[in-house]
């Protein structure tokens, strides 16, 4: 039996292709379920007829044209791709300029600080880009590609599954995997063998007329179909999150507590279709937070521990329940999750009038500025301060919290992000805050515009830097501050509810597995035809055909052609003696392959001790050849020359490669000088002028020595 191999384009010739396609027929379709691209014809509408009817007839007809020439481009594979490259492309700016849904602060900056872009970019939606209009067409018309493209080839697929694999061409040696062999088993016993060797392999095989045809691998299509449907679940899944999604921030400091209702989230955010109902009921409360920090070595500083022990029930009437939250181990409720996101100081600070009277007294937020929570905020007395005149007044002090203060340094910045050496710096003004004019206002910023500084006796601006129990006392009896000596911690939570996420996750990771299946699974076709030939031996054929170039596929007909060939082998031609009249027959053997065939002599070996004798003269034996590559025995070329009373038998040239294998008859002569019926042309001792045959022939280079006649033999 020959090698497989896989047809070389250099070595192997090719026809016309569309004769290949035609001889191929079946066997080569359906390979895939891609739709076939068509070419738009010059006019959809054809002839048109004359009058209304006839103009009607053709508008419709172009019409129509038109719209099926557009929907095969929307659905076909290229413009898919050319609007996912467009969605990634049109997320660019989403990410590098600010988003009013997520940072209008950053947006109305950016707009001051560009006059001339701020505006294009207003009108081209770059400040709401997965809201604006043209990233929604994309968005839609990728998600009606995908549809339109994985129906019909879910369908044509369902088909390919309930129906059989195509039946064989006519020419498998035209296939690029392809064996043959010859042999003495039944055509019917090798399709047999064929069959169930195929359906062992796991091949969906059958029978059709001489041949077993035979497919695997739609686990590759499968794999193609599941990684679009996989595509429109997570766009299915996104669109339903942005639109049903929302996001809320809260600072809430040790010993204060938090109900999810829109009145008590600091910054709120949520799709078109949300609504105030779909919020889930529930509240909880900040016990505590802890929040350590390594001391020494190179990350010194750098957080240790950060987790909120919170109280929460669900419900008006729910039972309270304990839990931790920790960094990335959000507490969820229902629909919603809540995470632990930033952290920070809240000292504790007394203010009083001129009278003593305690006007504010709580823990006031400092917002971290650096990683050592160098922190800053502001301290706002809005009611209940009269000045010196009895005047209703509003306070306020910007301040400056450090929590490890490095003496000696003259700077507000902190060394170190624990409580080591916890200092505040406040500057007082009095008047108007703006908290009445209706404007809405930064809750850590004091907008000092209709504010007065106070000042001391010199003139100076009056601010202090307190330790923890240390008071600064306002000019000319106007009052007082106080930074107790309790300072409390506070922590940042973000609530977020997003349905869809959960599908979006599954829609990955069944993109991953298909496009997996479809990348490393081949599909390939597999035919066995075994007809009896001319001689009545039968002849064996088998190829491959797949749907892309593929060095597996050679390797995978090779193994199957030998599971095949072990219970139907190769037919080996049987060897003749006869010792009196000196004449030896053996089949000739000649292996053709597409790469070209290569010859190997196997020298002839004597042996003096297994030589067997007849009339005085000793006899040589023919040595046995193997096709290289398949380990297959196959006969050698059967050449005899005889001389007086002894037997001479040479081994003939031996071809390995992957095409059919023919056998052919050797040259045999006999004493009497006659050539043996089919035999090629012979020499004799009368004429030495007779050419001899091929299988007489040797080859100085093909390693074989020639016969040695024997002692009193005549030449």
């Amino acid at each position: 039996m020959s090698k497989t191999t896989a047809d070389s384009p250099a070595e192997t010739p090719r026809a016309d292709p569309s004769g290949d396609d035609q001889d191929l027929g079946a066997a080569g379709s359906q390979l895939s379920t891609a739709p076939v691209e068509t070419a738009m014809p010059g006019s959809f509408g054809g002839n048109r007829a004359p009058g209304p009817t006839g103009w009607l007839a053709w508008t419709g007809r172009e019409v129509l044209g038109w719209a099926r020439w557009f929907w095969r481009q929307l659905t076909s594979m290229r413009v898919a791709l050319m609007l996912l490259f467009l969605l990634s492309l049109g997320a660019v700016p989403g990410s590098l300029i600010p988003q009013s849904g997520t940072d209008a602060l950053k947006v109305s900056e950016f707009q001051d600080a560009h006059k001339t872009l701020g505006p294009i970019y207003q009108k081209l939606g770059l400040f709401h880009v997965y809201g604006s209009a043209w990233f929604g067409a994309i968005y839609v018309l990728l998600f009606i590609s995908l549809i339109g493209c994985i129906i019909p080839r879910t369908w044509q697929f369902v088909g390919q599954l309930r129906g059989r694999p195509p039946g064989a061409p006519k020419r498998l040696d035209r296939l690029p995997a392809y064996a043959t062999w010859r042999t003495e088993a039944e055509p019917e016993e090798v399709r047999e063998v064929a069959l169930a060797t195929l359906r062992k392999r796991r091949f969906r095989a059958h029978v059709d007329g001489d041949a077993v045809a035979a497919e695997k691998g739609y686990l590759r299509e499968t794999g193609n179909l599941l990684f679009h449907l996989a595509l429109i679940v997570m766009l299915i899944a996104f669109a339903w999150g942005q639109l049903f999604k929302s996001e809320g921030d809260k600072l809430i400091v040790e010993g204060d507590g938090f109900s999810n209702t829109l009145t008590q989230y600091d910054d709120f955010k949520s799709g078109n279709l949300f609504s105030d109902d779909d919020l889930v009921p529930f509240s909880f409360n900040l016990k505590n937070f802890v929040g350590t920090y390594e001391r020494t070595g190179p990350n010194r500083g750098t957080p240790s521990t950060f987790q909120a022990d919170i109280t929460y029930s669900l419900g008006a009437y729910g039972k309270a329940e304990k839990h931790t939250i920790k960094v990335n181990e959000p507490l969820e409720i229902g629909d919603s999750k809540v995470y632990l996101v930033s952290h920070g100081y809240a000292p504790v600070v007394t203010v009083r009038d001129g009278k003593g009277n305690v006007v504010l007294h709580q823990a006031v937020p400092m917002l971290p500025i650096d990683s050592n929570v160098t922190s800053q905020g502001a301290i706002k007395v809005l009611d209940g301060y009269k000045n010196t005149q009895g005047v209703a007044e509003q306070l306020g002090f910007a301040a400056l919290f450090v929590p490890t203060y490095a003496k000696g340094s003259g700077t507000m910045f902190s060394q170190y992000p624990g409580l080591d050496y916890p200092v505040l710096n406040v500057t007082g003004y009095h008047g108007d805050l703006g908290v009445n004019s209706g404007v809405p206002q930064n809750v850590y910023q004091l907008d000092t515009k209709n504010l007065k500084q106070f000042k001391d006796a010199k003139g100076n601006i009056l601010k202090a830097q307190l330790l923890p129990g240390e008071t600064m006392k306002l000019p000319n009896g106007a009052g007082s501050i106080t930074f107790d000596k309790q300072i409390k911690e506070w922590a940042g939570f973000q609530v977020v509810q997003q349905p869809g996420t959960t599908w979006a996750l599954a829609g990955a990771l069944t993109a991953i597995v298909g496009l997996a299946g479809s990348l490393f699974i081949q599909r390939r076709r597999v035919w066995v035809r075994a007809t009896r030939g001319a001689d009545g031996v039968t002849v064996v054929e088998m190829a491959g055909l797949g749907r892309s170039e593929s060095a597996k596929l050679p390797e995978e007909l090779g193994d199957l052609s030998a599971l095949v060939h072990d219970r139907a082998p190769t037919k080996t031609a049987e060897v003749s003696t006869k010792s009196d009249g000196g004449s030896t027959e053996s089949g000739q053997g000649l292996a053709k392959t597409d790469e070209g065939s290569t010859k190997s002599d196997v020298g002839s070996t004597k042996s003096d001790q297994g030589s067997a004798k007849s009339d005085g003269a000793p006899t040589k034996t023919a040595g046995v050849s193997t096709v290289s590559g398949t380990g297959l025995p196959t006969s050698g070329t059967g050449s005899t020359r005889t001389g007086e009373g002894s037997t001479t038998s040479e081994t003939g040239s031996t071809t390995s490669g992957t095409g059919p294998t023919r056998i052919g008859e050797g040259s045999t002569t006999s004493d009497a000088g006659s050539p043996a019926p089919g035999a090629g042309p012979t020499k004799t001792d009368d004429d030495p002028k007779t050419p001899t045959s091929d299988a007489d022939t040797h080859d100085s280079d093909s390693g074989v020595e020639p016969p040695v006649p024997a002692e009193g033999a005549e030449k």
